[in-house]
């Protein structure tokens, strides 16, 4: 038995490709090596073996746990931002605990509530946008899923504090829209104070300021604590695990950081992608705006949800593009075959969201967007995975999809964009996500009662 091929060239270049080009970096892996192969760039990616073949990708998030382990210590690119005591950098039992907190506040009844939020910060952000004004869509996008975010899980609705934690964080983010600036997530010789202008020092300074932010928050609900209060904030700080531990605010506070960055950050994206290909292509808009006046004048919500290209639409956003291009990372707790490769203990494996999305037998011309794919035929978890799977799928996976509809159909509704500038618009890495290149840039063509 073998191990997966590999391509020894320098770490230092494989690194820079990963950060700089990264989807340059996965094709020419796949390539020369095909649906299994090993990478050597970081000390987290030194002979990380990636997968994409849906059968290899069902046994890895799978397999019993005696073969692998998703240890959330590995995930400490992502500590600079959310901390270590979130949900996504717990291990084991503390894992599990705190996926059973917070998955109710997601699903079900708990994300139907959410629907009028939605379409009315959506409709407000339109409301204000004038004919003929020029917008960048990512960052319109982003005020309307931080204002979300801001609701459901601190309940907060406009007011000193909200537009306080929507600068600072904002401030955050602005310094990984570059794939250079990005770096420092990747160089942890990079996350050093080299003066007043270099980028760490600007990115702890607002990280200061937005702890500050987030702690008052948590002091003002535990001093004004009410049990009508439906926030997530609310339902953390007065929920206990199985031993009746209750969460610290250290804990509360990086599980907010999680929630804030993870669930409105990655759905902004998304969603500029999707009206980006909804007015780089008619016939995709004009499908939608017949299949949404189905409905009538005053559709609701759930209905709404529901519309069958809609759906596709959203789900091609969601394959073309995956705004996680990995998925969580597993690591080989014994001697292991995938594919006919020998993999050794202690190998960290992951499957390749983006090189799944884009394997040619099972989504045929893979880089063309078209949603009747999803109209033809049901894909397998394992076949199509923009929210990971497993024991570490996203937890705000029905949220995501819910607010992409709508915000979608209220778009369509009260008015009519045109983009702008250079197109087609291509991927670039924004942090660890796929965004697209400038944001799409678009003008506001008409408006509608």
């Amino acid at each position: 038995m073998t191990i997966p091929p590999t391509i020894n060239s320098p770490k230092v270049l494989q690194l820079w490709k990963w950060i700089v080009e990264p989807l340059d970096y996965l094709h020419k892996f796949d390539r020369e090596c095909g649906d299994i192969f090993t990478v050597n760039m970081s000390s987290v990616f030194n002979g990380a073996v990636f997968v994409s073949h849906p059968q290899a990708i069902q046994q890895v998030l799978t397999s019993d746990t005696k073969q692998f382990s998703a240890p959330g210590s590995i995930n400490q690119i992502l500590k600079p931002f959310l901390g270590d005591r979130g949900v996504i950098l717990l291990d084991g039992r503390e894992h599990r605990q705190r996926r059973q907190l917070l998955m109710p506040q997601f699903h079900g009844d708990k994300v139907r509530n959410y629907t009028n939020a939605i379409q009315q910060i959506t409709r407000n952000l339109i409301a204000g946008w004038q004919v003929g004004e020029k917008l960048n869509v990512r960052k319109e996008m982003e005020k309307i899923t931080l204002s979300v975010i801001l609701q459901t899980v601190f309940g907060l609705d406009r007011d000193k504090r909200y537009d306080q934690i929507r600068e600072k964080l904002s401030k955050m983010l602005s310094l990984i829209e570059s794939p250079i600036n990005a770096a420092f997530l990747f160089l942890p010789f990079m996350q050093k104070d080299l003066g007043a202008w270099s980028p760490w020092r600007r990115f702890v300074r607002d990280r200061a300021e937005l702890d500050r932010l987030i702690y008052d928050e948590i002091s003002d609900h535990r001093q004004n604590s009410n049990e009508e209060r439906s926030d997530i904030l609310s339902m953390l700080i007065s929920s206990q695990d199985s031993d009746g531990n209750r969460m610290s605010d250290l804990e509360l506070h990086d599980e907010l950081m999680t929630l804030l960055f993870a669930g409105h950050e990655t759905t902004a994206t998304a969603l500029a992608w999707a009206i980006y290909w909804i007015n780089y292509l008619p016939e995709v808009k004009q499908k939608l705006l017949t299949e949404i006046a189905t409905l009538g004048t005053e559709p609701d919500a759930i209905s709404l949800s529901k519309l069958p290209y809609l759906n596709a639409v959203c789900a091609e956003t969601l394959r073309i593009y995956p705004v996680g291009m990995l998925t969580f990372p597993r690591i080989t707790n014994e001697s292991i075959s995938i594919r006919g490769y020998e993999i050794k203990p202690n190998t960290v494996v992951m499957g390749c969201i983006y090189l799944t999305h884009h394997r040619e037998d099972t989504y045929p011309d893979p880089h063309l967007f078209k949603p009747e794919r999803f109209l033809e035929r049901q894909f397998s978890p394992y076949e199509y995975l923009p929210f990971g799977g497993g024991s570490r799928r996203c937890v705000g996976m029905a949220l995501a999809q819910l607010e992409l509809k709508l915000v979608i159909v209220e778009i369509l509704s009260h008015c009519q964009l045109q983009l702008i500038g250079k197109l087609p618009i291509m991927p670039v890495r924004r942090g660890v996500t796929l965004a697209p290149n400038g944001g799409v840039s678009a003008r506001v063509k008409s408006k509608y009662v």
